[in-house]
């Protein structure tokens, strides 16, 4: 009786196992969006006011971010200056310009 009673309960105790070990795992991290040299763009959104508008944040490996808003019509970025080396920059918004179809 104690046989199949222990075969009866490691099935239960092996799916109970396999039902929450996803929770006990870290979770993964994601690649970052577009990347051209030294600075990637992520969290890459469309305007909601104008569709030739992307919004996206920009980050280069010294850690430096910054969020920007790109014209797509003639790829103009807002703001002009900042911490993010804008050649770089600039390349990264055409790219996303160009995958979001406003190109």
């Amino acid at each position: 009786m104690r046989r199949l009673a222990s075969l009866l309960l490691l099935p239960l105790a092996l799916g109970l196992l396999l039902l929450f070990s996803p929770a006990l795992t870290p979770p993964a991290l994601g690649a970052p969006g577009i990347c051209v040299g030294p600075v990637c763009g992520d969290e890459i959104h469309r305007s909601a006011k104008h569709h030739w508008q992307l919004r996206l944040r920009v980050n280069d490996q010294q850690g430096q971010h910054e969020r920007l808003v790109v014209d797509c019509r003639n790829g103009v970025l807002s703001p002009l200056a900042g911490p993010v080396e804008r050649g770089y920059a600039a390349a990264v918004a055409r790219r996303a310009c160009r995958l979001a179809g406003e190109a």
